[in-house]
C-alpha cells in the first residue's frame, strides 16, 4: 500500500514541503492556481462590477485633445491657487470651467484650466482678470493658452477607436491562427478585464484622458497577450498527447504549466514595473509632466491587471472550457479511476497489460521453439 500510494504522489502530486520561495523557483505544479478557479472568478467578476460602474455613473473626463476647447495655464504660487483661478472664470464668465487641475511642482507648477472654446475676445478677458486678480504674482505674459477646435477632437477620437478595434481584429486573429478555439476565447477574455479594469480605475479616478491614455492602453493591451502566449505556450507544451495517458489530468497539466512560468511573468512584471514606477517618480512628481502622468498610470495598472489576466483568468477559464468536452471528460474519468485503485493496492492496468504481453511473446517464443527444433534445416520442398 504504501509503494502504491508513493506512486500515486509521484505521478501528480507537487512537493509541498520546500519553502514557499523554493517552490515558485522551482515551478513544480505546488501552487493550486486552477483548483480555485473558482475563487478567481469570483475576485474578476467583482473588479468587473466595480469597474463597470463606475464607468456608466462617473463616465471620464475626457481632454481637450478629444472634445476640443480652450485651455489656460498660469504659474501656480501661494496666491495663485485651484479654488482662486476657478472662481475668477466664474466671475469673468458666469459659469464654471470645464475642469481645474493643478500640474508640475515646485517652480515648474501650474494651474491648468480648461473650459468650452473661447475665441480672441474671452481669451483676453480672462488673461486680463487672472493678471489683474494676481497682480503680485504673475503679469498678463504669464498667462498662456491653447485652443483645440471641436472638428480636431472628434477626429482624433475617431481615430482612437479605429486603432483600438484594429489592435482587437489582429490579436484575435492572431489567437485563432496560433492556438485552438478554447485558448482563443480565453485570451480575448483575459483581454476584456484589462479594457474594463484600466478604463475602471481612469474613471475612478477621475484623470482626463488623453492620447498618451490611449497609447498606454494599446501598450498594455500588448504586454498581455504576450504573457498570455508565453502561459498557453506552455499549456501547449504540457498538453499535447495528454489523452495517451493517464498520470495527470487536463487540469492539472495546466496548473504545472502555470507554476513552471509563474517566476516568469513575475520577473517580467516587475522590471516592467520598476521602470513605470521611475517615470511616475520623476516625470510627475519632479518634473511636472501631465502627459507622461497619464502615461504612467495606465501603463502601472495594466501590467499588474495583465499579469493577474494571464495566470488567474486565462488558464483557469482555459481549463473550464476545455472540460465541457466529452473526451476530456472521459479522460479525467480515467485519470480518476486509475488513481481509485492504486489507492486499493490494484495492481495498473499498464502493468497487466505490460506482464500479459510479456508472456504472449514469450508463449509464441517457445511455439517457434518446438516447431523448428534448433540444429535443423526445412527442405525446400517445405519452404515451397
Amino acid at each position: 500500500m504504501e509503494g502504491a500510494a508513493g506512486a500515486t504522489e509521484a505521478d501528480f502530486v507537487a512537493d509541498k514541503n520546500r519553502s514557499f520561495f523554493s517552490r515558485l523557483y522551482t515551478g513544480t505544479g505546488a501552487f493550486d492556481i486552477i483548483a480555485k478557479r473558482r475563487t478567481w472568478y469570483i475576485v474578476t467578476l467583482i473588479m468587473i462590477a466595480v469597474c463597470g460602474l463606475s464607468i456608466l455613473v462617473r463616465g471620464f473626463t475626457f481632454g481637450i485633445d478629444f472634445e476640443g476647447g480652450t485651455q489656460i495655464a498660469v504659474p501656480a504660487s501661494a496666491e495663485v491657487t485651484r479654488d482662486a483661478v476657478e472662481t475668477v472664470y466664474s466671475d469673468t464668465f458666469g459659469k464654471e470651467p470645464d475642469s481645474v487641475q493643478s500640474a508640475g511642482s515646485g517652480s515648474s507648477a501650474t494651474i491648468q484650466l480648461r473650459s468650452e472654446h473661447l475665441d480672441q475676445d474671452q481669451t483676453v478677458r480672462i488673461t486680463t482678470a487672472l493678471a489683474d486678480r494676481f497682480s503680485s504674482s504673475i503679469t498678463a505674459d504669464d498667462v498662456s493658452s491653447s485652443d483645440v477646435s471641436s472638428t480636431w477632437g472628434g477626429e482624433i477620437t475617431k481615430k482612437m477607436l479605429i486603432a483600438l478595434v484594429v489592435f482587437l481584429v489582429i490579436v484575435f486573429v492572431y489567437i485563432a491562427v496560433r492556438f485552438d478555439r478554447e485558448m482563443s476565447i480565453a485570451a480575448m477574455a483575459s483581454l476584456f478585464l484589462d479594457m474594463v479594469f484600466t478604463a475602471g480605475i481612469y474613471s475612478i479616478v477621475g484623470w482626463e484622458v488623453t492620447p498618451a491614455t490611449v497609447i498606454g492602453l494599446l501598450t498594455i493591451l500588448g504586454f498581455s497577450i504576450y504573457d498570455t502566449v508565453v502561459v498557453f505556450d506552455k499549456v501547449a507544451e504540457n498538453t499535447r498527447g495528454f489523452l495517451r495517458t493517464t498520470r495527470r489530468t487536463y487540469a492539472e497539466q495546466t496548473n504545472l504549466a502555470v507554476n513552471q512560468t509563474l517566476m516568469r511573468s513575475i520577473n517580467t512584471t516587475v522590471i516592467s514595473v520598476l521602470p513605470i514606477i521611475a517615470l511616475m517618480i520623476i516625470a510627475v512628481w519632479l518634473l511636472g509632466v501631465g502627459t507622461l502622468k497619464d502615461l504612467a498610470l495606465i501603463q502601472f495598472v495594466g501590467v499588474l491587471v495583465g499579469t493577474y489576466s494571464s495566470i488567474f483568468l486565462a488558464a483557469p477559464l482555459l481549463v473550464t472550457l476545455k472540460e465541457m468536452r466529452s473526451d476530456v471528460k472521459a479522460h479525467t474519468g480515467k485519470v480518476l479511476a486509475r488513481r481509485a485503485r492504486i489507492e486499493a493496492g490494484e495492481p495498473e492496468l499498464a502493468e497487466r497489460r505490460t506482464s500479459a504481453g510479456r508472456a504472449g511473446r514469450r508463449a509464441q517464443s517457445d511455439d517457434r521453439d518446438t516447431a523448428v527444433p534448433a540444429g535443423k534445416r526445412r527442405s525446400r520442398g517445405q519452404n515451397r
